[in-house]
């Protein structure tokens, strides 16, 4: 898919002056318009070197948490406390995980109504490839350094712990 062409100035500073002059300043409005573009680019460049695998980020972070697993599986519910999602959410991941081969479920025999998803060999190896190659391309931020990129993760914290992923502490 060929990217649009540029722009020849900021939309999101240009949208920022245009508020200030019709609100006032509100400098989180610049903030989150720029934190939601930088997802949307971020989502579609993963995304993209994620799909020759099957793949989708939440897919790929289903199957990463699986490999960080001593046994290789976990209990459903333990999937979408730690990938901080609905149990629909990952009830639909993990069976497309199933449809391609990438994961099985079973019944958890430590609870009789759990379900337990492990990392099939041929996920093994789609994660390992993918991670490689997310590797190879820095997760689309090849525009930071490591320093920047620490910066970052640790702008973002104090959002995450105020919205409850987390205690800080």
């Amino acid at each position: 898919m060929p990217k649009p062409l540029s722009l020849a100035f900021d939309p999101i500073a240009r949208a920022d002056e245009l508020w200030q002059r019709r609100w006032g300043a509100v400098p989180s409005m610049a903030a989150i318009t720029s934190v939601m573009r930088a997802h949307q680019i971020l989502l579609s460049e993963v995304d993209a070197v994620l799909k020759p695998y099957g793949l989708t980020f939440a897919r790929y972070e289903a199957l990463v948490l699986l490999t960080f697993s001593k046994a290789g599986e976990l209990p459903m519910s333990k999937i979408g406390e730690r990938l901080m999602v609905h149990p629909t959410s990952v009830t639909n991941t993990v069976d497309r995980l199933v449809r391609s081969g990438l994961v099985d479920k079973r019944p958890n025999p430590n609870d009789g109504r759990g379900t337990l998803a492990s990392i099939t060999e041929q996920g093994r190896e789609a994660c390992d490839k993918a991670t490689r190659d997310l590797m190879a391309m820095d997760f689309g931020l090849g525009a930071y350094d490591a320093e920047e990129c620490a910066e970052i993760f640790a702008m973002l914290r104090p959002l995450r712990v105020a919205a409850g992923d987390f205690q800080d502490g």
